[in-house]
This record gives C-alpha cells, structure tokens and sequence, in this order.
C-alpha cells in the first residue's frame, strides 16, 4: 500500500497482496479488495463493497455497498456505482434517515467488464462479463455479457470481445473479434463465444 498516512483503510477491512491504494483513497468498514488491485487516487469504498483480483479502480470512483465487482474489472475515473434507486436525506416525518432505515441495493460487475470514466450505474443492476460501458453513459437496466452500452439512458450499441474492440460481423448472428479472430454466436439477443475445436 502506498503512502497510508494519506489514505483512510477500517480496521475491518481486507486488501490482497500485492494491492496498491494510492493517495486521500477510503476503504470502509468490512471492505474486501482481492489481489494485484490497484484502487487510484481519492476513490470511496465503502463498508461491505467486495472487489476482486486484478481489478484497477481509477481516481474519484465512488463504490457504494453492497457493490460486488468481480475479477478483471476496470472502472474508470469519477465512475459512480450507486445503492439507492429512491434517495431521500429525511423521512416522511422530517427525521435523518440512518443506515438502518433503508434497503441498500447494489450493482454487480461482472469479470473483465469495463465502465467509463463518468459512468453512472443505478443500482439494482449487473454488467455482465466483458461488457463495455461508454464514457458518461447513465446505466439503468441490466448490461449483458460482452454488451457495449452508451448514452443517457445506455442502450446497446454493439458487441465487444474480451480484448475490448468492437466484433466484426460476419453474419446475421456470427461476429469475430478483429485483434483475437476469436468467433461469437448471438443467440436469442445473448453473444456466446463459439469453443474453439
């Protein structure tokens, strides 16, 4: 961990070998980072929120509970993963609404998706594996695996592989990744990789 006079880590919580938390960065109680992460500068984990292995978590993201992101996960800079559809500072009778007031729901991330710098994901929602969600986009319904998303609301735009490019179709429902030639199959709107013999 780099500089932990300058980062604010629970007493609860759990960061991997070989992790790196840079600068004015926060992780909350009961937090859980896996291994090889790097959480940039001024990012906000909060308590319960589970990270994966080899994910990089870039400056000013903010990750609220009950977050789970899984292995792989790239979130851009100032990405928001929020946990409250309805927010309200107050109840109906004027008083402070406490942690214990309210149902937290969560976005799940699924290995190897990235989410752009900017990004808002309204929670309850997951973002399937090796999807791509654009820069600024504002996701409010479930991504699918290897989805590209974009816009405010996101919609799909196209399939990505696992190395990021958008498929090249080759047919109504066969794509190719161009960098890997690894082939897809799309099937009842979901893409799934063709096994390679």
């Amino acid at each position: 961990m780099n500089d932990p006079e300058f980062t604010v880590l629970s007493r609860s919580a759990f960061v991997g070998m070989g992790t790196k938390v840079w600068h004015f960065s926060q992780i909350g109680d009961q937090a859980k980072i896996g291994k090889n992460c790097i959480i940039g500068s001024f990012v906000y984990v909060d308590r319960n929120v589970v990270i994966g292995n080899n994910c990089k978590i870039q400056n000013k993201a903010l990750i609220y509970d009950p977050a789970v992101i899984h292995d792989g996960v790239f979130i851009g800079p100032g990405a928001i993963l929020t946990n409250d559809k309805n927010p309200r500072a107050v109840s109906t009778s004027g008083e402070i609404i406490n942690t214990g007031d309210w149902n937290k729901v969560g976005v799940e991330v699924f290995e190897g998706a990235s989410i752009g710098a900017g990004a808002i994901c309204v929670a309850p929602i997951k973002i399937g594996k090796w999807a791509v969600v654009g820069a600024g986009s504002v996701v409010i319904k479930d991504v699918k695996n290897y989805s590209l998303v974009v816009g405010n609301p996101a919609r799909h735009v196209a399939w990505v592989g696992p190395s990021g490019v958008k498929l090249r179709k080759l047919s109504d429902t066969l794509f190719e990744c161009p960098k890997t030639l690894i082939k897809f199959e799309e099937i009842d709107s979901e893409l799934y990789e063709i096994s390679q013999q």
